[in-house]
């Protein structure tokens, strides 16, 4: 395997909390893109009622997660089938190709991502 595709879209941490949309608008078992002010973006995914948020772009081909199919608390990629853990954002084909996890919660109904 060759080296991880850089994500250009990938949120900086700075240390701030954006609000991203309602909770009701990511039913439970699905994902969606949330793109930020600055252009960049994050795949934000409903597992159960909690939510969870990691880098948008498989870093193989740089496919949106988002848009790829869940399984639990897995997301595998629509293009190749690399499979991460949308908690951690562990890469379970090869650790070095994980991407970035953002912590993520609700509030009054609002889904609050901490970059």
């Amino acid at each position: 395997m060759g080296k991880p595709r850089e994500n250009k879209k990938k949120p900086q941490r700075e240390g701030r909390v954006v609000t991203v949309g309602k909770a009701e608008s990511v039913p439970p078992g699905r994902g969606a893109t949330v793109k930020l002010s600055d252009g960049t973006e994050v795949a934000v995914f409903n597992i159960d009622g909690t939510f969870h948020a990691i880098e948008n772009f498989c870093p193989h081909k740089g496919y949106p997660l988002a848009d790829s199919r869940l399984r639990g608390p897995f997301v595998e990629c629509d293009w190749h089938g690399w499979m991460f853990d949308v908690r951690s954002g562990v890469c379970f084909r090869d650790k070095r190709c994980s991407v970035e996890s953002y912590r993520v919660e609700t509030e009054d109904g609002w889904i609050k991502l901490h970059v």
